[in-house]
């Protein structure tokens, strides 16, 4: 029987399915967020080299120097380290760290985690000054027990900027999981009730690992686990019926039915409050909340009538939600739900924990006590109601139990607030006691804090349509003070969506995700500092000097990438025959714009590790505060090293490295699931 009451629901989503063809959204916001398939042509690594007239060092397992310039110049380093201390070369890369300032260099080794022994600040002197450049370092430099290792910048500008205008999007891709599955669950937003803001941090969090997955080889499917089913639609059903119209349904859907949870919630608080004033408890049969436990009742056992109102409630919702994450740049591969988790599949889960020992009965529920289980910390869960109905926990078990099964994957990342911290250590501990061992080493909770002081000028909570839609007008009225660039732009209001999207996403992700942050609309459509518009910005500076310059994107494949070309010489300056004043002037210049171009490409060859580091600690604040870096280290450069008015040869080389700044930018933005702009 539990079957065929299970196969009903999943019968009413296929004919629903088969209906609206909601599987996927049937429109996104740029079809160039297509996932990046890396099957560009990457040259050998040594015909690369070759070319420079340097040598390929001995590859470290782990590290994959075709696609990351960081990596081949730490193999270097290492095996240089290993020949200069007899520390394996593998123990020496994994030492080597990111410097936090480029002024105390690009890698740092402390020299305790070689396990020598001896005076260690002495030895790092003595390695500082017989370590060989290579060429691929400019200097060692010791520094107490640390060494400091400074990159060589002309062979970054010649090596890395061609690596950028070849690669294009591929740049910062890199094979690490390589033959991997990953499932990532995000959003999850329960039906029948209007995308709440609330919802955006999941959302744009799992966008964004989804995208970062891709670059770095894994094989990602992304899964919307929709809360589809449960008490809610119970009371939805008997507000809808107190206080619905079919109208109002049809002509606005979503807010209707939001509208109409509101008023039966208030129902039932009233009901509640009056039951605690008055003594008398609440009648089952007769009370709203009664009402609503019985109507989802009447789902779980099949019955036809309740299913085909659920079915409705659910479509509507679906069809709004799509709209919104093509918006966002969202797409899914699995839009799945507690509805399409098989009664046979929580029975089985039901019996695994019987089987285990660990349930226990109390007035008639079921319930894990984990005290019991030596577990004191993790507190009780309830597994099945006192009516035989089931709970969310059940639910999830069983999901998690399927998509194992049917995905084999390697990892599962559920995106989840940290509110639910505890439901997730309950969830993913009992798997471990049921005997699934994968359940300890493949399974990633990604929690998030929550969004504070999101409101309307007015004060009243929104939602996130609302404040999409606010934040492209007052885009939009940004644009058009600058009537002259306003009309050179296309698409004004899609633009300004664009870029309106982009403030919310970035001043969602400027900060770690598990800390709570201040929603500020006056920060968050600046142009100035660190916002989504001032990215947005940079981007679109950048791609006009491309359009001012006209130059083939051949020509800056082959630019002389010298340094001495890029700025010039002391002696060129001293040739001009100036007064002394103004020479020292000269010189000053150019060795800013020296300095400058240097700190520039310094930063432009970290993103593929920048790309790296965020899949550990899954912080897309990791790759935002690189994009402002990035952005504010071209802004400096600029303003001292123009491009248009100088000689070909110079302008092109200055160019080739602008160009490759904009396409890092690019990805980057893509990867947090932003649509760069062209114009704004």
């Amino acid at each position: 029987m539990n079957r065929l009451i299970n196969q009903t629901a999943r019968n009413c989503l296929i004919i629903y399915k088969n209906k609206t063809n909601l599987l996927r959204p049937a429109r996104l916001v740029s079809s160039q967020l297509a996932r990046p398939i890396m099957t560009s042509a990457v040259d050998t690594l040594s015909s690369k080299l070759d070319s420079l007239k340097l040598q390929a060092p001995p590859a470290i397992q782990g590290s994959f120097p075709d696609y990351n310039t960081v990596d081949l110049c730490r193999n270097y380093i290492a095996n240089q380290l290993s020949e200069l201390t007899g520390v394996d070369a593998s123990i020496a890369y994994q030492s080597l760290e990111w410097s936090l300032v480029l002024e105390n260099g690009d890698l740092i080794v402390p020299l305790p985690r070689l396990r020598l022994k001896g005076d260690l600040v002495a030895l790092a002197k003595e390695l500082a000054e017989k370590f060989p450049l290579g060429g691929y370092l400019k200097k060692v430099h010791p520094e107490g027990k640390f060494l400091q290792f400074f990159f060589n910048p002309e062979f970054l500008l010649k090596y890395v900027v061609k690596d950028v205008l070849e690669r294009k999007q591929d740049f910062g891709s890199c094979p690490l999981g390589k033959g991997k599955r990953v499932v990532i669950e995000f959003s999850s937003p329960n039906i029948a009730k209007p995308f709440h803001a609330g919802h955006l941090r999941s959302t744009i969090i799992g966008g964004f690992l989804s995208n970062l997955y891709e670059r770095l080889g894994w094989e990602v499917i992304r899964m919307n686990y929709l809360g589809d089913w449960g008490k809610q639609f119970g009371l939805l059903a008997v507000g809808f019926e107190k206080y619905g119209s079919e109208a109002e349904l049809e002509s606005n859907p979503i807010q209707h039915l939001f509208d109409v949870y509101v008023r039966i919630n208030q129902d039932v608080k009233a009901e509640e409050e009056e039951a605690e004033k008055t003594g008398v408890p609440l009648d089952e049969a007769s009370s709203v909340d009664g009402a609503a436990r019985a109507f989802f009742k009447r789902m779980e056992q099949g019955d036809k009538q309740a299913l085909g109102l659920w079915e409705k409630f659910r479509a509507l919702s679906i069809e709004k939600y799509i709209d919104t994450y093509a918006r966002l740049n969202i797409k899914y591969d699995v839009y799945s739900g507690e509805s399409q988790v098989s009664q046979e599949l929580m029975d089985r889960v039901q019996k695994e924990l019987q089987e285990k020992k660990l349930v226990t009965e109390d007035r008639g529920a079921l319930l894990i006590d984990f005290k019991q289980l030596g577990e004191k910390k993790l507190g009780k869960v309830l597994v099945q109601k006192s009516d035989g109905t089931s709970l969310y926990i059940t639910r999830d078990l069983g999901a998690a139990i399927e998509r194992k099964e049917k995905y084999h994957f390697d990892k599962m990342i559920y995106v989840i607030a940290s509110q639910q911290d505890l439901h997730v250590r309950q969830f993913f501990r009992i798997l471990e006691k049921m005997g699934y061992s994968w359940a300890k080493d493949e399974l990633l909770h990604v929690n998030f804090g929550l969004v504070l002081g999101m409101s309307t000028r007015k004060g009243t909570v929104v939602f996130l349509d609302d404040i999409l839609e606010t934040v492209k007008s007052a885009t939009l009225e940004i644009m058009q003070k600058n009537a002259e660039k306003f009309t050179l732009v296309e698409d004004p209001e899609a633009v300004a969506d664009l870029v309106g999207i982009s403030a919310v996403m970035i001043q969602d992700m400027q900060g770690k995700r598990n800390n709570n942050y201040e929603f500020s609309w006056d920060r968050m459509l600046s142009t100035e500092g660190d916002t989504g518009p001032y990215l947005q910005y940079a981007h679109s500076r950048l791609r006009s000097i491309e359009r001012n310059c006209n130059v083939a994107e051949e020509k800056l494949l082959v630019a002389d990438l010298s340094i001495e070309n890029l700025v010039g010489t002391e002696d060129q300056v001293k040739q001009l025959g100036l007064e002394p004043a103004e020479q020292a002037k000269k010189l000053d210049i150019l060795a800013t714009q020296r300095e400058k171009v240097e700190s520039l490409v310094r930063i432009l060859v970290s993103y593929p590790d920048i790309l790296r580091y965020a899949s550990k600690n899954h912080e897309p604040s990791t790759l935002v505060t690189y994009l402002f870096k990035l952005t504010h280290q071209f802004s400096s450069t600029y303003k001292v090293l123009r491009v248009m008015g100088e000689k070909e040869q110079v302008l092109e080389a200055r160019l080739a490295l602008f160009s490759s700044v904009r396409q890092v930018l690019n990805n980057g933005l893509r990867v947090l699931g932003i649509t760069p702009v062209d114009r704004m």
